[in-house]
């Protein structure tokens, strides 16, 4: 059993989540929830195998080792069904960097790329930096979760005459895990438009309860040909500092036109530690992901419960996927500034707010929950005692 209890000190460890707090905060009692890294230690064979490469004592320049991709294969159809052929996969130094290539490579400047919104705010960066056209399609809530309007992504393909979209599944930050059906409505709208599809399954092992992640591929064969699957290990084994992703693209052209991108901007594969932890984690480490997900489980069980007993006005959305609990606190009569304000210096709380994550986020909070049940209690805690002061 891995203990997933203990609780590690990420302070002066060069952490973006627990060292970049600003100075003019200076709060001892702030946690950091905001980042989407797990506070729990890499599984051993990841750190036995990362140790090798140390000890070996030279760090020059690498090739991709022989049995990367077969371990990457192996993983897609042991836990997804998802059958990866050798040839389909582009490594590159994070999905971040290849959402940006591959909106250079499928669209022109000024043409307009799609979003489902609320989303992952990079989103946004890697369409607007490369100077086109943001379309945002807003998801529906319905209860506690999220549905798509069809009617409405096709009006606004044709609108916009959409070249590109990109669709994020589990969709960051509202959990949603998309049907099969959906995404077969959704890939037969951009088939029918010719509209390209990238689509970001980095959250792909996250999936809780009756929920099943549906590989964009697994749905339907044609589909292959206008898309491309964005995965990496960081997620799911807490690799995200080792910068290492592995793009799927079955069609020869739209892999063609990536890789020649990727070139010319002069991005290289990623570096030789995050590909020897890619390689023993898909190889050696799933037990430690399958009591990682019965630990995070519980914790979503653990927050809803607390939240439904002490502030049933507070409501989360439906756990269906990902580590990050989207939460609604619009009952508190807040604007976006004040609940950002009431998070870090009431509840001394550090989150993504939920305004950043565009349309239909304002009045959420997105909290990580890969953290020791210890530290989960006291986020309910101060969250409970800021709770109570203002309803005073």
């Amino acid at each position: 059993m891995v203990n997933f209890d203990e609780i590690i000190d990420r302070k002066k460890s060069y952490c973006a989540k627990w060292d970049s707090q600003p100075e003019e905060i200076n709060d001892d009692r702030l946690i950091p929830l905001w980042v989407a890294d797990m506070d729990f230690k890499v599984a051993q064979p990841i750190e036995k195998a990362i140790e090798k490469c140390v000890k070996h004592g030279i760090y020059g320049y690498a090739t991709i080792p022989e049995n990367y991709d077969d371990a990457i294969i192996s993983w897609m159809e042991r836990r997804h069904q998802f059958k990866v052929d050798k040839d389909w996969i582009v490594l590159t130094p994070g999905v971040v960097t290849a959402l940006k290539i591959a909106v250079q490579a499928y669209s022109q400047v000024d043409d307009a790329v799609l979003v489902f919104k609320p989303v992952y705010h990079p989103f946004d960066f890697s369409i607007e930096l490369n100077k086109r056209k943001l379309v945002e399609c807003p998801l529906v809530r319905k209860e506690n979760h999220y549905e798509i309007d069809l009617e409405d992504l096709e009006t606004k393909i044709k609108e916009n005459d959409v070249k590109l979209m990109i669709l994020c599944n589990p969709h960051n930050p509202v959990g949603k895990v998309y049907t099969q059906e959906e995404l077969y409505q959704i890939g037969m709208i951009c088939k029918k438009y010719q509209v390209k599809v990238i689509v970001d399954e980095i959250h792909q092992d996250f999936v809780f309860g009756d929920h099943e992640h549906v590989p964009f591929y697994n749905v339907d064969e044609s589909f292959k040909d206008f898309s491309i699957i964005c995965t990496a290990p960081s997620k799911t084994f807490n690799l995200a500092g080792l910068q290492t992703s592995n793009i799927i693209i079955a069609n020869e052209n739209m892999r063609k036109q990536f890789i020649e991108v990727k070139e010319a901007n002069g991005i290289n594969d990623p570096q030789l530690f995050g590909m020897v932890a890619c390689m023993s984690a898909y190889n050696e480490c799933e037990l430690w992901v399958d009591e990682m997900l019965e630990y995070i489980n519980d914790n979503f069980i653990y927050l809803d419960q607390f939240l439904k007993t002490n502030m049933p006005e507070i409501k989360m959305m439906d756990h269906e996927g990902l580590y990050l609990a989207w939460i609604d606190f619009t009952a508190m009569n807040m604007t976006h500034q004040e609940l950002e304000e009431f998070m870090l210096h009431k509840a001394h709380l550090w989150l993504d707010e939920g305004y950043i994550f565009g349309t239909g986020g304002a009045g959420f909070e997105r909290f990580n929950l890969a953290l020791p049940r210890s530290q989960l209690e006291k986020v309910c805690q101060q969250l409970l005692i800021a709770y109570k002061e203002k309803s005073r």
